[in-house]
């Protein structure tokens, strides 16, 4: 027998119930809400969720609650993203919803990777000296038992996205530069950020290799580039990059990898489809992988988001889902361990035989 246990992401854009929001947000829920029941997730990671401020002083994921009424998400256990004095964040919270027993939260800003300190070259007036650089969102990580007894360590990002950090002196509008310079540094700023977060999130995954070298761990959440670029390099850790074979069971495998290529996007920019939501896991939890998918038969051209009059009550991301079957019992894997690294002793035997 085995044990069904499906994980899921969903980018849900901005997700608020602002009175001068349009679409508003009953306008948006008989979209959204048939897009998670048809996820039927076990663990659901999403991402831009915003607070409420409420007349009591406290803030609430109110546009959130009414979203996941009436489905079997509405008495998930809940993590989320909090400030310092352990309210909402106003702004993109991320929040993973689990069937199962949330027994450790846990949110990284700056915990690992210090802010950077640069100093801009086009800004107007001219900036006198470097300032820190800081990513906006932290890293959530809950702790999930899963129902054979097993802990999944369920890591939620949101990385920067690649619209330009201001730079100023250099902007006619929101969306307008003066000059393809002053461009070119807040896509280079952006990056940085972006990829601050990447190695903030890879020394968070090897310390949990540090604790236990056959970890079941989840990196999900729209990571705002492709397979093959920068920050998801650093997050995937392959030993292709590394040259180090010892390396090898850290690495994490992104789950997409089993979908056709000509739907494998869940986004879409000027009629190219994109895959910027990913979810990687370890080679352990690949073990019990049966299949991805991404939803996005309806998924529209989020670069005509912002011409005039157009604006879509769904998310401008398609949200990702993948499956596993785990055994009933807790896998011990001190075997599998030692088989790994009799093979390891064999290889370096047979390169030194070669040489």
């Amino acid at each position: 027998m085995t044990i069904k246990v499906s994980i899921a992401t969903f980018n849900l854009m901005s997700l608020d119930d602002r009175p001068d929001r349009s679409p508003s947000l009953d306008e948006r829920i008989p979209i959204l809400r048939p897009q998670l029941i048809r996820l039927n997730a076990d663990i659901l990671c999403l991402q831009e969720v915003c607070a409420q401020h409420e007349r009591n002083g406290k803030d609430r994921l109110r546009a959130l609650d009414r979203l996941l009424e009436g489905t079997p998400y509405e008495s998930f256990n809940r993590a989320s993203t909090v400030d310092r004095d352990g309210n909402y964040l106003g702004h993109h919270n991320l929040v993973t919803l689990s069937r199962y027993d949330i027994m450790e939260q846990h949110q990284y800003q700056h915990e690992y990777a210090p802010s950077p300190s640069y100093k801009k070259v086009t800004a107007l007036p001219e900036e006198m000296e470097a300032r820190e650089i800081s990513w906006e969102r932290p890293i959530l990580h809950a702790k999930v038992r899963l129902p054979n007894g097993a802990v999944l360590d369920v890591i939620n990002l949101h990385l920067k996205s690649r619209r330009p950090t201001n730079i100023q002196g250099h902007k006619l509008s929101e969306r307008t530069w003066k000059t393809a310079f002053g461009w070119a540094e807040g896509v280079f700023i952006s990056s940085m950020k972006r990829i601050g977060q990447a190695l903030e999130t890879r020394i968070l995954i090897d310390n949990l290799f540090d604790d236990n070298r056959c970890a079941l761990i989840a990196v999900c959440g729209d990571f705002n580039e492709e397979l093959d670029e920068v920050s998801i390099e650093a997050i995937r850790g392959d030993v292709e990059n590394t040259g180090n074979i010892d390396l090898a069971m850290r690495v994490m495998v992104p789950t997409e990898r089993n979908i056709p290529e000509p739907a494998r996007y869940s986004l879409l920019h000027n009629g190219k489809g994109k895959m910027l939501d990913h979810i990687l896991v370890s080679r352990t939890m690949l073990a019990f992988f049966k299949g991805s998918e991404v939803h996005n038969e309806l998924l529209h051209d989020e670069s005509i988001v912002f011409a005039p009059r157009i604006f879509f009550p769904e998310s401008d991301h398609a949200p990702v889902i993948a499956r596993f079957e785990l055994p009933e019992s807790d896998i011990k894997w001190s075997t599998t361990t030692s088989i790994l690294k009799r093979e390891r002793g064999r290889e370096k035997s047979h390169r030194s035989r070669y040489k």
